[in-house]
């Protein structure tokens, strides 16, 4: 019976990404449930999201409604946004390519607030994109360079390189292989001195929905510190939709 478990547990656990889950029936037979793609769905390489939802940049700060665009690829991302309304409505893009990235918005698209580009903001903007895999489940495939192992029957892990930065992503699912919860270390500086270092960061997910034959969490929050008491939620969004590349 352990050594059941134990073989289902892998069985999910890979699932998520391999995306063939195994599930015992009646009489101990095993049948094959896709989940993430569904059976003959092209590989994608990238996945263009509209999405909109709240965000705030404290935790004293009233969250602010956002609408975005993003592109998610295997090459990195480009996210798009509008935050917030009225006198403090902001726009500006936060990106990263090959080795490049950048955060910038504006009030109004005319007036500078942010406008960051160094090493610390790359590094924290790769954590972004390879912790954003969940919405491109096909680039976390083996023949991509990802190893999988399974922690227990409901958490598994998926180790890579990102431009030289090796990063892990943790995954807690449900029998069915549903994303509950994701998490990495990631590069930022919501420290008490606001010196950068690597910690907790991920998401929680409330909902999936199924976009072209793949199958991806559509509703959830994220923030830094998750798994502690200092967990902050700075960013709750819904997917409405996604078109897979």
């Amino acid at each position: 019976m352990l050594k059941l478990v134990q073989v289902l547990g892998l069985s999910v656990a890979i699932a998520l990404i391999t995306l063939i889950i195994l599930q015992a029936k009646t009489n101990q037979e095993l049948a094959q449930i896709c989940h993430a793609i569904a059976p003959g769905t092209p590989l994608a390489t990238s996945v263009q999201l509209t999405m909109s939802g709240q965000i705030r940049l404290s935790p004293e700060q009233n969250w602010m409604p956002v609408q975005a665009q993003e592109i998610l690829s295997t090459q990195g991302f480009i996210w798009r946004a509008i935050a917030g309304e009225g006198v403090m409505q902001m726009q500006g893009a936060d990106y990263y390519t090959q080795g490049d990235g950048r955060m910038r918005f504006s009030l109004w698209g005319m007036i500078p607030v942010v406008n960051a580009q160094n090493e610390d903001v790359m590094r924290s903007a790769i954590g972004r994109w390879i912790g954003e895999y969940f919405w491109l489940p096909s680039a976390l495939l083996p023949q991509r360079g990802v190893s999988w192992r399974a922690i227990d029957s409901n958490t598994i892990q998926a180790s890579l390189k990102a431009d030289g930065q090796p990063i892990t992503l943790t995954f807690e699912i449900d029998e069915q292989g549903q994303v509950l919860r994701s998490s990495l270390l990631r590069w930022g500086n919501q420290t008490p001195d606001q010196h950068y270092a690597e910690i907790p960061f991920g998401g929680k997910f409330q909902a999936e929905k199924t976009f072209g034959g793949y199958t991806i969490p559509s509703q959830m929050g994220a923030g830094w510190w998750i798994g502690t008491d200092r967990y902050f939620e700075f960013f709750r969004v819904a997917i409405e939709q996604a078109e897979f590349r």
